[in-house]
């Protein structure tokens, strides 16, 4: 079905890197199913800039290729159902090829021309180290204006100090405003909706509060390793990779306060002030309430799966020796606590790992149980509510309630689901977290990215854990693949007598 708000500017988006794996499995993808919606205004132009030496004939038949090849995966699009659709987004696309380190940048300047009405978004596709370069060298160019947008894909750097020197970098040329740092996990219809159940139902925000929330965790677990990631995933690891970004700005929209009006501003003033609220892990609290793991061979689906020291030993062609040396963990489970009046002595148990048994993100906000039951043939306490909210797969809400058990023979209390299915319910396609912020962006949105005060006050917290493990010369527990983690992240909750949502 058409969208109803078109972007009524064409635009200009320039993608760097636009032969890599980013551009072709997630954004080309998603920008060719915005434009098959009419999301994308006639004359709106798609230029890829890389070092292939590619034309712009090379660069479509490539594109196409990847369409046709990738489309299964799309919900049952078919990219052949519609050729006009299919022809008009290939004659879109152009290619530059350019080293951004080479100072002519004419190529790309000519194509691109005067910017005049036009919307222009430079996506930054590539290596955070080139960042700055390319900022700089596109101001050089003169293809930067003030309606000119960047977008900044993760890692931005690997600890403070390099996440402000890229920060600076960009911001030499962007203002803020015009700065997109994008975290797609922000685009999720979940975490949305989010923001929709606690602010649009009477329902639940009066019970938002740790007098009625017992605990809360978030959980992004993955069962593939790190494949031919490996080189870079030795140097980042999990809390890099996944909890800085992803699992903090998670916590953000569950703990954070209404905001006055849901708008670019209002919703990251007060994700900052949650950031802002965490207590400090440094020292002996990173030893208690930290678990690092690094994933070993097992099962994961039936199949045997190599670990990740094999893994990283043969991306380097390296020996048996060189695989005990990494200390990088594959696995994060920790405890953090918001300190302030809504949330005081509540704990979030965070944990994200590859190679896990499944394949799921959810967050789970577990509610007090009732003071006292009044079934006693069900024993003394009920099982508690939870609320779950599932990003993936499937993603939905879920509320875990107690129902009398249908029959005759007295009062049976048994936990019963409330389940609320997005594709059931809707119907249609949800459409992927790419293609809404990408949309976003055309449209000068910024309430679903990160500002350069959030990405900073993350690093400020998530980095002392780091120099704590790093001068502790712990290695991570050793866990199978296709298990749960480590069994220190169970005893991590269960010393605080409550146990993680697949446990109950």
């Amino acid at each position: 079905m058409p969208h109803p708000h078109p972007v009524m500017d064409p635009a200009d988006i320039v993608v760097f890197g636009g032969t890599g794996d980013l551009a072709m499995r997630k954004l080309l993808p998603s920008l060719y199913l915005r434009d098959r919606d009419d999301q994308l205004a006639p004359g709106t132009r798609i230029v890829a800039v890389s070092r292939s030496g590619l034309d712009d004939a090379g660069y479509r038949d490539k594109v196409d290729a990847e369409l046709r090849a990738t489309a299964p995966r799309w919900a049952g699009v078919d990219v052949c159902a519609d050729d006009a659709v299919h022809q008009r987004f290939l004659g879109r696309l152009h290619h530059v090829t350019l080293d951004v380190a080479d100072d002519d940048w004419s190529a790309l300047a000519d194509l691109l021309g005067p910017q005049d009405r036009r919307i222009r978004v430079l996506y930054l596709a590539s290596a955070p180290q080139l960042f700055g370069r390319i900022c700089v060298g596109s101001a050089a160019a003169g293809i930067v204006d003030d309606r000119t947008r960047v977008v900044l894909e993760k890692p931005l750097g690997h600890d403070l100090a390099s996440a402000r020197a890229i920060n600076d970098e960009v911001g030499s040329v962007f203002a803020e405003e015009q700065i997109f740092r994008i975290d797609h996990y922000l685009g999720k219809e979940t975490v949305q909706n989010l923001l929709v159940l606690r602010f649009g139902n009477s329902l639940f925000e009066p019970l938002w509060n740790a007098g009625q929330i017992d605990h809360v965790q978030i959980t992004v677990s993955e069962s593939i390793g790190v494949g031919n990631r490996a080189d870079y995933y030795d140097g980042s690891g999990a809390l890099r990779d996944m909890v800085q970004n992803h699992l903090l700005q998670l916590l953000c929209l569950v703990a954070m306060e209404p905001p006055a009006r849901i708008d670019g501003e209002g919703v990251r003033d007060e994700k900052l002030k949650v950031l802002q609220s965490l207590r400090p892990l440094d020292g002996p609290d990173v030893v208690r309430d930290t678990v690092r793991g690094q994933y070993t061979e097992g099962l994961v689906d039936g199949a045997a799966v190599p670990g990740y020291a094999t893994e990283l030993a043969e991306s380097r062609a390296g020996t048996a020796r060189e695989r005990e040396r990494s200390t990088t963990e594959t696995f994060v489970a920790l405890r953090a606590e918001v300190a302030n009046w809504r949330w005081a002595g509540v704990p979030f148990y965070l944990r994200t790992g590859k190679r896990l048994g499944t394949h799921a993100s959810e967050i789970v906000v577990q509610f007090k149980p009732v003071p006292h039951s009044i079934f006693p043939a069900f024993g003394e306490e009920l099982p508690a509510n939870r609320l779950v909210l599932r990003l993936q797969p499937d993603e939905g809400v879920r509320l875990h309630m107690t129902a009398k058990q249908p029959g005759p023979g007295g009062i049976r209390p048994i936990p019963a689901p409330l389940d609320l299915s997005f594709a059931r319910t809707f119907g249609d396609r949800l459409p992927d977290a790419y293609e809404r912020l990408l949309m976003d962006v055309l449209r000068g949105n910024p309430t679903l990215f990160m500002r350069r005060d959030e990405i900073e006050a993350a690093w400020t917290w998530a980095e002392p854990i780091l120099r704590t493990w790093e001068a502790t010369g712990q290695h991570p527990r050793p866990y199978a693949a296709g298990s749960n983690g480590p069994a220190s992240a169970t005893a991590l909750v269960e010393r605080d007598g409550r146990a993680w949502h697949e446990d109950y």
